[in-house]
């Protein structure tokens, strides 16, 4: 009788042994959730990571000095905040979101136009600036005297570049719909809208769009082209984060809050877009 208590006692704890082991097993296969990347965690760390793209609007080098409005921006902000701000680069704006999809960022410091949908999955923070979409085109005494585009309806049959995977994209396709004819339009690989600017300037492509400010800025060093007619209606334009950092949006919008106050936008501002 004993032996065979003890054997049911032996099976007993083996059979507990094998289940806890599975429950180890599951446990350990079970994939991680990432942690919450938020202003405590930021503030802890002393570092906010910003990723912007190069140009005059984002980030670039001029000669031995380091400008941009997005980073000076940032700039402000590490000094009124306290935190290291650190800046990556990257022109396409999908692949930016996914870098704060992954947490390899904590803010896209660009001027991002807000759509419904990017609501749905993103944070913005107070708007950055307001801008618009703008045709860029040659001016008539540098195309052979032919005139610019002013009416909308005339870009029917047109072909338009415009920077791979730009939002400027939905505005062209929704204008397309709204006069009844066909846009072409060449999302470019290899050139953000300065450049593109640069090629119209050049004869080497008829029309570009770009944002109003960036056109401004191109201007500056581009005499030839024209960016007087609009494209689009002025749109809030703000920098993004993920739906799970609340506490960094109210952070940002009071560091910025604190820009406007103390005078410290409008001369980043003036410097790069008036």
């Amino acid at each position: 009788m004993k032996s065979k208590k003890l054997i049911r006692l032996y099976i007993g704890l083996l059979a507990l042994a094998l289940m806890m082991m599975i429950l180890l097993w599951q446990f350990m296969l079970k994939p991680k959730e990432a942690p919450i990347r938020d202003y405590t965690q930021i503030k802890t760390e002393g570092i906010l990571r910003l990723i912007t793209d190069y140009n005059q609007s984002g980030y670039f080098i001029s000669g031995d000095t380091v400008e941009g409005f997005q980073y000076e921006l940032g700039q402000a902000i590490a000094n009124i905040s306290g935190l290291e701000v650190q800046i990556s680069l990257e022109m396409s704006l999908p692949e930016s979101f996914k870098e704060l999809n992954e947490d390899k960022c904590d803010v896209i410091a660009r001027n991002i136009p807000i759509t419904s949908d990017l609501k749905e999955n993103y944070l913005f923070t107070e708007p950055i600036v307001f801008n618009k979409q703008v045709l860029i085109q040659r001016k008539e005494t540098d195309d052979n005297d032919l005139k610019p585009v002013r009416n909308q309806l005339d870009l029917a049959g047109k072909t338009i570049y415009i920077p791979k995977d730009s939002p400027i994209r939905l505005r062209l396709d929704n204008l397309a719909h709204e006069i009844g004819d066909t846009i072409y339009i060449i999302e470019d690989d290899l050139y953000a809208g300065e450049q593109l600017a640069i090629l119209v300037a050049k004869g080497d492509i008829d029309y570009a769009v770009c944002d109003q400010q960036l056109a401004r800025a191109a201007q500056k060093d581009l005499p030839e082209i024209d960016i007087d007619t609009d494209i689009s209606f002025t749109q809030i334009q703000s920098w993004a984060l993920r739906k799970d950092s609340p506490i960094l949006l109210d952070s940002l919008n009071s560091w910025l809050s604190q820009i406007h106050e103390l005078g410290i936008y409008d001369k980043i501002y003036k410097k790069y877009y008036k």
